[in-house]
């Protein structure tokens, strides 16, 4: 007879096959779990996270971590954010690029009618599907200058809606453009608000402790008209936040967090570079590169040109911000994406670093300045031939940070390399199956603060200045286990079937131990092998016991035959346990059904 292959999550039973249809599957649950293998499908709109940083005195603005949402039009908005916080409060700064700006000179209750903004905290972070007393809700309008009061308001939660309350809270506005404020058709530049909101307004006695995780959304108003017609939607982060559904909100971490790789030993290193073996990074740049936006129409092109309307495959990229919001065509993102096929499976992440090589900078000998450059992770793939501002990826989160200090003479081929740590990141890339997709951007910085770096689309002769990926990973030790057995003359498992147990062990490098405890229903072995190291088997306790130290990748193979003491129709479910030196665990584990039965399953003819 055949010696079928029983593995973990299998059950078996016999299914006699009919020629010419297509048969339906019916799952057969006898005891059994069933088990879902996870697909690497992207997520549509995954949880967006900002990890705020915190400051041992001011925030200061150029030092905030970033995301953005919205895009730039004659009628849509685009705002970069900036967080951070420190002892006594929480700073949140937007800042939108708005080609009319209008506000309320009758200071009406409708704040979020007119150019503004709306904050949203879920001081848990439970996501819950109704508002609680733990949510707020901070609304600010723009204005011209002058007393605040009157265009700011918070609201909490209570159970089923909002109810304004009196929370202390500070705001500041500022604008760029000719604010007439009266209809012109004069092109503005855009707005910025301040948000400070007090831990003690929130009934803390200080800032919350690192890793802290609370609820955050926004959502940006516009008016470009005095009537307010027609209505201009609100742009929102994330994408599906609904003002009413803490759920449907992002993440706001207090603090970076760090990286904690698994104790292993170092494996090896690979750098991933495009054109290294055999490595495509695809990499692009939006904004307004080095020219700021030089050719087109800033309120109806800009935000959808392509790098390519500059130069085709560029072989160079800026980074750039400012606290000036007037400023925004000149600012740029940069994107790349490295596969992470070369690090192969069964491995681990120990550190990561991002290098790119810097060549130049924006403004001359002496206004140059630093700037703190911030590495994001991206979730979807996009295109190099058509990406663009306003069809770019948000950032999923904030993972890096590193300055940048201008270069005051051009310092050869192939460039300064600056470096950011990366670690997390491909660590949480590699174990999801995806690419690693990023995204950098400048934090608010000063006037000539943009650095010129050489892209993937470089020459060969400059190919060392290329982006590149260098990944230090270990071998985590791993065990499978499986089961094979003659079937009797019946066709099935039965009493007295020989099963052969096979555990095969991978290497890290490090001492491990497996045990395994045979199942009630099957004998002692009847014999037992090792490929390498020792074993042994103790009766009293039903237990093998291996224990060994292969090296990093390398496999070991332990075999042992029972067989089957008992009669009647179950499964035989057999759990092997790896222990590591470093203290780390994991099972393996095989099912074989005893006597199973028969079935025909209904079918469906397939006609031609």
């Amino acid at each position: 007879m055949s010696e079928p292959h029983i593995t973990k999550g299998q059950s078996y039973a016999l299914i006699r096959p009919l020629p010419v249809v297509v048969c339906l599957l019916i799952a057969l649950v006898a005891r059994l779990g069933v088990l879902v293998q996870p697909t690497n499908a992207q997520t549509p709109n995954p949880l967006r996270r900002v990890n705020a940083p915190y400051f041992d005195g001011e925030v200061r603005v150029p030092e905030m971590a970033i995301f953005w949402f919205g895009q730039v039009n004659s009628t849509d908005n685009y705002a970069d954010v900036g967080i951070g916080y420190n002892d006594r409060y929480l700073r949140i700064r937007i800042s939108v690029f708005d080609r009319y700006l209008w506000y309320d000179t009758t200071h009406s209750s409708e704040l979020a009618k007119w150019d503004g903004a709306t904050l949203y905290l879920d001081l848990e972070g439970d996501g819950g599907s109704v508002l609680d007393a733990d949510d707020y809700r901070f609304i600010a309008q723009l204005n011209a200058g002058g007393v605040r009061d009157d265009y700011q308001m918070a609201s909490r939660g209570d159970g089923s809606s909002w109810v304004t309350v009196s929370v202390p809270f500070t705001t500041t506005a500022g604008w760029r453009g000719d604010f007439n404020n009266n209809g012109s058709d004069h092109d503005d530049r855009g707005w910025v608000l301040n948000f400070y909101i007090p831990f003690a307004s929130l009934g803390l006695s200080g800032p919350p402790a690192d890793g802290t995780r609370w609820g955050l959304a926004f959502a940006m108003h516009d008016r470009d008209n005095a009537p307010g017609s027609p209505p201009i939607a609100d742009k929102r982060w994330p994408e599906a936040a609904q003002g009413i559904q803490p759920i449907t909100w992002g993440r706001l971490m207090f603090n970076l967090p760090s990286y904690q790789p698994p104790s292993v030993p170092v494996g090896g290193t690979a750098s991933i570079r495009h054109n290294l073996e055999g490595a495509t990074v695809t990499d692009a740049s939006v904004g307004g590169y080095a020219v700021c936006g030089q050719g087109v129409d800033f309120w109806t092109e800009w935000g959808y040109t392509n790098e390519a309307f500059y130069n085709t495959e560029r072989s160079d990229f800026n980074i750039q911000n400012q606290t000036d919001v007037a400023d925004w065509p000149c600012f740029s993102k940069y994107y790349v994406t490295f596969p992470l096929d070369s690090l192969l499976s069964g491995k681990v992440v120990l550190s990561a670093t991002l290098t790119l090589h810097q060549f130049g900078n924006a403004g001359g000998p002496g206004q140059a300045e630093p700037s703190l450059i911030q590495v994001l992770t991206v979730a979807e793939d996009w295109d190099e031939a058509t990406l663009a501002w306003n069809n770019a990826p948000l950032a999923v989160e904030n993972v890096a940070t590193a300055w940048v200090n201008p270069i005051a003479d051009f310092p050869g081929w192939p460039g300064v390399p600056r470096v950011w740590d990366v670690s997390r990141a491909v660590a949480e890339a590699y174990v999801a199956g995806e690419p690693l997709r990023l995204a950098l951007y400048q934090a608010y910085g000063a006037y000539h603060s943009g650095k010129y770096f050489v892209s993937s689309n470089t020459g060969d002769w400059n190919a060392q200045g290329r982006p590149t990926l260098t990944v230090s990973w270990g071998q985590k030790a791993q065990l499978t286990k499986s089961a094979r057995s003659v079937l009797a003359p019946s066709g099935a498992v039965s009493l007295g079937s020989t099963i052969t147990y096979t555990l095969r062990v991978s290497g890290s490098g490090q001492p491990l131990t497996v045990t395994d405890v045979l199942p009630a229903r099957i004998s002692h072995p009847l014999a037992y092998t090792t490929s390498y190291g020792s074993i042994a088997y103790d009766p009293a306790l039903r237990k093998l016991t291996w224990r060994g130290a292969p090296s990093t990748g390398q496999s070991t193979t332990i075999v042992y035959p029972v067989t089957v003491t008992q009669s009647g129709t179950y499964a035989i479910v057999n759990v092997a346990h790896l222990t590591a030196f470093n203290g780390s665990t994991s099972t393996a584990s095989s099912v074989v059904i005893v006597e199973a039965k028969q079935m025909f399953l209904p079918c469906i003819l397939r006609w031609k």
